[in-house]
């Protein structure tokens, strides 16, 4: 397998690297790309240094199998011919092509089977506080139909980007010792605060990140379901949690959704509250599953069932999931 990395200097394209080191993921080349400011850098991958390539309108992409780019949205609709024209699976990070109807948008834990099906060679990852939900919503609906979720989510410093989290940290710094402090990647200052606001507003009153969680759950489970969201950037530098609510068509006990969780692969069950025993970013940050706890019946409505769960925005939010689809691709040629 020939891999490309596209956009290989940024939080996700370097948790990209560690992740194909870490999983042992057989390629037999690696090629790097990104921006002019990057050309150049070098990055040492199984002992081996590679250089960047500056992204080009060109033939680089030639002997590519798999290209895994994380670059913003406006690189990837600019280059995907360019990456894809020789045959090469574009495995995309952004929000481009998410909702194309021809370009398949793969949770591996949850439709895995949708990027054999994939006509423009382009399969999108999706949104990282969509793909942690999924993933503990599929073990439930494989249990009853799930029609409704509300979902409060809070989310770190890291999902917008590597500067983002060194601006809390200077943040924090600051606030410590009464220095003014600057906020240059949010609107206001994170650091002590919370903001209520993740993308900019739509016109019904949602963010963009809030109607991405209802749109693209829909088209990864196939299904009818209903989410209805409320994304806050919280003052943790990295790991998404989320408060979710789900209504399901049957009802459910506790006991059989916590042994679905127990069950399912991807998820890990930290549900011991007399113990204090629940998910916390704090320390799961570098982890690759989603982490689930705090699960209860809903006190107003007997299908109801409420929960909690946290993973790492960079590794399975973004890097791992494009890494596991790969993965998935290559077992279904062996």
């Amino acid at each position: 397998m020939k891999i490309a990395i596209v956009g290989v200097s940024g939080a996700v394209g370097q948790e990209l690297l560690k992740v194909l080191d870490q999983r042992n993921f057989p390629l037999s080349e690696l090629a790097l790309f990104g921006s002019k400011r990057s050309t150049g850098q070098v990055y040492t991958f199984k002992g081996k240094e590679y250089k960047v390539k500056e992204l080009q309108h060109n033939d680089d992409f030639k002997d590519i199998d798999i290209a895994l780019v994380s670059a913003g949205g406006g690189t990837s609709i600019e280059y995907a011919q360019t990456i894809t024209k020789h045959g090469a699976i574009m495995i995309d990070n952004s929000s481009a092509f998410r909702m194309d109807n021809d370009v398949p948008l793969v949770v591996p834990e949850v439709n895995a089977e949708d990027a054999l099906n994939a006509p423009r060679n382009i399969i999108a990852n999706p949104n990282c506080t969509t793909i942690q939900m999924v993933v503990s919503l599929k073990p439930i609906e494989q249990l009853s139909h799930i029609k409704k979720v509300h979902v409060s989510t809070y989310q770190s410093a890291s999902g917008a980007g590597a500067a983002a989290m060194d601006e809390l940290i200077q943040q924090l710094k600051d606030a410590a010792e009464n220095k003014e402090i600057i906020s240059e990647k949010f609107a206001y200052q994170l650091a002590l605060n919370l903001i209520p606001q993740v993308d900019v507003f739509t016109e019904n009153g949602y963010t963009k990140e809030e109607m991405k969680m209802f749109n693209e759950t829909r088209k990864i489970m196939h299904s009818d379901i209903e989410v209805s969201a409320t994304c806050v950037r919280v003052p943790v530098l990295r790991a998404h949690s989320e408060s979710i609510w789900v209504e399901t068509e049957d009802e459910l006990s506790v006991d059989q959704v916590r042994q679905a969780f127990e069950n399912f692969d991807g998820v890990i069950l930290e549900d011991q509250p007399n113990d204090k025993k629940y998910p916390m970013p704090l320390f799961l940050s570098g982890k690759d599953e989603v982490f689930v706890g705090r699960i209860r019946k809903d006190l107003t409505n007997p299908k109801g069932i409420t929960f909690w769960n946290v993973s790492d925005q960079i590794r399975k939010g973004a890097a791992l999931n494009a890494v596991q689809i790969a993965e998935y691709l290559v077992k279904q040629e062996k």
